[in-house]
């Protein structure tokens, strides 16, 4: 119930004062029957105030009154990149690396804003894309021996492009678990901010690879589709020969993909080897020998698959970008050999 007077303005109408959240309609109410205070929220700008930003000015404000929020319950479904932030957020304010993955992140934000205190928060049920995505099976959802045994039967995927892309994904892993130990090593509190950056970046690097893993197999499907086109017209002649060079580019750009990723993400590696937990060195230095396999495999598949396009002048260009790469890698990879070497030596 109302206690107290209600105040006016000149005008006789209830004077309202602004919540302190934009972009939010709300409402609450006292249940009787339960014994507790129930707040119904309408975020309508989830990029102006985020969920946990909204879950976590219910706290403060429940906090200022001597009581707690004891849970919270999402109506609907919410993008994946707004459970993302909510992980990241609270493992911030834990002063903890928020380079980890995404299952991670998005367990954080349940337990964090209590989503799963009324019933079960069922990931693939409430966030967007992974609705949208339904049970698609993936090379990367296989286990580690079901890939093996994949890659070794005599189906011709996946093949060298999805294994190189997996070697880079395994590699800056490696530089990204090294970001990760870094941040909670003791007596480096003051640096967990400086390797959670770094192990942020080694995530985005990660997924992109996983992404190619997949990828380099639906090129090489697309080229197989491709040739499956009727050829009996001169018309349906045409029409397939366009899409085998476009299928036979695609499969080129893949794993040219692959390379720049790979060589990009060593700077993960790099930093490690320099700045991270020195007992954990030497995984840095099998990341960065993983990129060198990651991208000097997947040049071997651009250049094959050069083979088989009309246009020599897309093929050359990818291929002397390719090249570049390689030595800009193998570059790399020797100097982070020679930093990982030296400190073993020192230890």
């Amino acid at each position: 119930p109302v206690t107290g007077k209600i105040v006016k303005d000149e005008n006789g109408k209830p004077v309202m004062i602004p919540g302190s959240l934009k972009a939010v309609k709300g409402i609450g109410w006292f249940i009787e029957e339960y014994g507790v205070a129930q707040i119904s929220m309408n975020l309508t700008n989830i990029s102006i105030t985020p969920t946990h930003i909204a879950f976590d000015e219910v706290c403060k404000k429940a906090d200022a009154r001597g009581i707690r929020v004891t849970g919270s319950e999402l109506v609907g479904l919410i993008p994946l990149e707004a459970m993302l932030e909510a992980g990241r957020y609270f493992l911030r304010k834990q002063k903890r690396s928020v380079g980890v993955d995404n299952n991670e992140l998005i367990k954080i934000a349940i337990k964090s804003m209590g989503l799963d205190d009324l019933k079960p928060f069922i990931p693939k049920e409430r966030i967007i894309e992974y609705l949208l995505e339904g049970d698609k099976k993936k090379l990367v959802d296989m286990t580690l021996t079901g890939f093996a045994n994949e890659t070794a039967s005599e189906s011709p995927a996946p093949g060298g492009g999805s294994i190189a892309a997996y070697a880079g994904a395994l590699g800056v892993s490696l530089g990204t678990m090294v970001a990760n130990l870094s941040a909670h090593k003791r007596g480096w509190d003051d640096r967990w901010e400086e390797f959670s950056d770094w192990a942020q970046q080694g995530q985005n690097y990660k997924d992109q690879l996983l992404h190619l893993v997949d990828e380099d197999t639906n090129a090489f499907n697309k080229i197989m589709d491709a040739f499956g086109y009727p050829k009996k017209t001169d018309e349906e002649k045409k029409i397939r020969k366009e899409a085998i060079e476009n299928a036979s580019k695609y499969a080129m750009e893949i794993p040219f993909k692959v390379m720049d990723t790979s060589y990009r993400s060593i700077e993960v590696m790099r930093a490690m080897a320099e700045n991270g937990n020195p007992n954990s060195v030497s995984d840095a230095g099998v990341g960065a020998l993983c990129v060198l396999a990651a991208v000097e495999g997947a040049f071997l598949n651009v250049k094959i698959n050069a083979s088989g396009i009309s246009d020599k002048v897309f093929t050359a260009d990818l291929i002397t970008k390719g090249e570049d790469i390689v030595r800009r890698t193998i570059d790399c990879r020797n100097k982070i050999i020679d930093t990982v070497d030296q400190k073993i030596r020192e230890m």
